[in-house]
């Protein structure tokens, strides 16, 4: 698809948005156990600070502590000029009724930070297509905006259902097939079938859950996944980004601060152990800021040199896999041993204003010089690359170094041969650096 430079005029009133591009992050609510409206607050601040337009709010039904969640929400984000909408969850904890669907958009619509989109409240769900049929009368009720993820039908089946009832779609499909890097069929059956309807993309830094009390155990790749899904919103260009997720530390695609007053969820689903403890994901959304500004306005400057690294903290085979496979057999895929679809690999990109001199991997102070896979064509961007562990364990210490000084990035969480309860942890630890002051800017072209 040809890229070009955003030319579509946004109107803001409130949280109004016409014909704009716009960026989520899907937000578990579940996973807020414990927070004041001043823990969202800064929750906010952060997703701000990444150039995050709103939180796409899930919530599952009747769940304990959605009221009280829901509402220090969207105190905290009134006046902040950020966003608010509900994606209502199907799956989580069984399908909502009707009436519960119209109160919870009547009551939180006409706050200023509820999200709108074509002066209508814009609202999401997780699934729920057998469901399909409320939502003539939940539109006609509301006036809102509908946008569901019915990926299970496919394109075709949920444009569909219930006369063509959706709005539009979302896609959930954010992660590759066993060994294979991600690519956009996925994207461009639901572009093709949408046609004049507009298209919400996923994009999604990671896939590991081991929660088998949920029936979850398994690992999609995620080794480039980040860089690479990026690359392909700008192939794209949908209607609207959803980063999958902000805090569903369950699955291990979380890009916000851990809250470990979630930690019960590692409890009551049955994992062998907390594989997200110790592992921060904050350094994926250091570059945010720039991915999100060349995607809504075909151009990005830089001010600053970023590095971003991660890596799992075990060598695969090192351990016992916990029973987790690469691909999920509930749905449909072959399974792969997790070992067979992802490398044992130190990966990094750097946000550069010109191509680095140096880059240098050292792992238990053993040192291998780096290269990129990926280079902006301008210079001007992104740069990725990766090294791979080749049997050394250790402190990891990845330095990059350009015309404005170097970065150095030391891990918190060393490789090691010794896995908590001797079993696998396939998530990944994620830091970050920050280098010299600089002025470029890139676009899309």
């Amino acid at each position: 698809m040809h890229h070009s430079l955003l030319t579509s005029a946004t109107v803001l009133l409130g949280i109004q948005y016409v014909d704009a591009k716009a960026v989520f992050a899907h937000f578990m609510i579940a996973n807020a156990v414990g927070y004041s409206a001043s823990d969202w607050a800064t929750q906010i601040s952060l997703a701000q600070q990444a150039h995050i337009d709103a939180f796409a709010l899930n919530i599952a039904y009747d769940a304990s502590g959605n009221e009280e969640q829901v509402a220090n929400a969207f105190s905290a984000a009134d006046g902040t000029g950020f966003g608010l909408f509900f994606s209502f969850d199907y799956d989580g904890n069984g399908a909502w009724d009707q009436q519960s669907v119209i109160d919870y958009i009547q009551n939180y619509s006409s706050s200023s930070a509820y999200y709108q989109y074509d002066s209508k409240p814009f609202v999401s769900t997780f699934e729920g297509p057998a469901n399909a049929d409320d939502w003539t009368t939940i539109k006609s009720e509301t006036n809102c905006f509908f946008v569901p993820d019915w990926s299970s039908q496919g394109a075709s089946g949920a444009l569909a259902l219930d006369n063509g009832v959706a709005d539009g779609l979302f896609n959930w499909n954010a992660w590759p097939w066993g060994p294979q890097a991600m690519n956009t069929s996925s994207d461009e059956s639901y572009v093709q079938a949408l046609g004049s309807k507009p298209y919400m993309m996923a994009v999604s830094p990671w896939f590991f859950t081991n929660l088998p009390d949920y029936s979850k155990n398994w690992l999609w790749n995620g080794d480039d996944l980040w860089y690479d899904r990026w690359q392909e919103v700008y192939e794209i260009e949908p209607e609207w980004v959803e980063i999958i997720t902000w805090n569903d530390i369950g699955e291990s695609h979380y890009i916000g601060p851990i809250n470990s007053n979630a930690f019960g969820l590692f409890t009551s689903g049955g994992a062998p152990f907390n594989y997200a403890e110790n592992m921060p994901h904050d350094g994926w959304r250091d570059t945010l800021p720039f991915s999100i500004d060349l995607y809504v306005d075909g151009s990005a400057t830089i001010t600053q040199e970023l590095l971003t690294v991660y890596y799992r903290p075990n060598p695969e085979n090192a351990c016992a896999t916990g029973g987790t496979t690469g691909n999920t057999a509930s749905q449909g895929q072959e399974v792969f041993a997790p070992s067979n679809i992802v490398e044992d690999a130190v990966y990094y990109s750097a946000l550069l204003a010109e191509a680095p001199s140096s880059v240098t991997v050292t792992i238990g102070g053993v040192s291998q010089t780096g290269s990129w896979t990926n280079t902006p064509s301008s210079g001007v961007g992104i740069y990725h690359g990766s090294v791979a562990f080749n049997g050394n364990t250790g402190l990891v210490v990845v330095t990059v170094t350009t015309s404005a000084g170097t970065m150095t990035m030391t891990g918190s969480q060393n490789i090691t041969t010794d896995c908590t309860d001797g079993i696998e942890n396939w998530n990944a630890w994620v830091g970050s650096a920050t280098g010299g002051t600089v002025s470029a800017t890139a676009s899309v072209s």
